[in-house]
């Protein structure tokens, strides 16, 4: 069997396509041009070309984009100062501030000050919270990228059984609870999980989101089952190169899956698509207008 490739590039572009169509439409008709400020601590070089990717798809989206840097040494109390600024700012209805942070600053205190109803990565607790009790709010932008994904291969995700890799509160946690919305079953594994191949081998959706290079091989994915790779891996490649690989062993695990997302080029460009939708919903709910339909891509 040869896996069906999900292609997260055409899925994303679809959407943002519908993304940009809607903040044209509210920027016209109610004045409300959505805008996403994104705050980037130090010179981390993969945070720098994530950033310049986010900023770039905000005005690809008709989005107002902004972007604030500050050194690596800068203060816990000059971030969190700059935060409770774009907390105010009417302008900005998405605030993103990129991790990982420098050591002396507490990621959790920055994730805690940033306004919930502005809070488009969907980190905030009481954003974790709402989606943990089944009640409206934003959507974490991985999970909600997967769910998107798999849906593409299923239409439906109710009653499969699904098992999620990973028990992150940015990916793992939040997808379980995505995925009960759904009406799925669900497994949650991680390290401490006995014989993860079998837990894996049950499942009709994987999900694999541990950080861990090729960690999913093929012997532990069910015939004809999907998989959605949400890992994002440097390692070695032939004359000191490096690659980018996921979660899962791409080529054996295409052999018997019945589809599967590359990387890059799967969960990696949903995600920022998701993160467009968000702030979208944050510009209308901030200015109290329904949110515009979205067709499902």
């Amino acid at each position: 069997m040869t896996a069906h490739i999900i292609d997260g590039k055409a899925i994303a572009a679809s959407l943002s396509q519908s993304i940009a169509s809607a903040a044209k439409r509210l920027t016209a008709e109610h004045e409300v041009e959505p805008g996403l400020a994104v705050v980037l601590v130090g010179d981390n070089p993969a945070s720098e070309i994530y950033v310049r990717s986010k900023t770039a798809k905000t005005a690809a989206v008709n989005m107002r984009s902004s972007f604030y840097k500050l050194p690596a040494t800068a203060p816990e109390a000059e971030l969190l100062e700059l935060v409770e600024r774009l907390n105010q700012d009417p302008t900005a209805h998405g605030i993103l501030v990129q991790l990982p942070l420098p050591p002396q600053i507490d990621s959790r205190k920055v994730i805690e000050a940033i306004a919930p109803a502005k809070d488009v990565d969907g980190f905030h607790p009481l954003t974790a919270g709402l989606l943990s009790t089944g009640l409206p709010g934003i959507v974490p932008c991985t999970p909600l990228a997967c769910i998107v994904l798999a849906k593409n291969v299923h239409g439906s995700l109710e009653g499969l059984e699904a098992v999620v890799i990973g028990r992150s509160n940015i990916v793992g946690k939040p997808l379980a609870q995505l995925l009960l919305i759904e009406n799925a079953t669900v497994t949650i594994a991680h390290s401490k999980t006995r014989d993860l191949p079998s837990v894996c081998r049950r499942g009709d959706i994987v999900f694999a989101a541990v950080g861990r290079p090729e960690m999913v091989r093929r012997d532990w994915i069910k015939p004809g089952a999907t998989v959605i790779d949400v890992g994002i891996n440097r390692v070695p490649a032939e004359h000191g190169k490096s690659k980018i690989v996921g979660d899962v062993a791409f080529a054996e695990v295409a052999e018997i899956a019945g589809a599967i997302t590359p990387v890059p080029g799967g969960v990696g460009p949903m995600t920022i698509a998701c993160l467009m939708l968000n702030t979208l919903t944050a510009a209308c709910a901030q200015n109290g207008l329904p949110t515009p339909a979205i067709p499902n891509p």
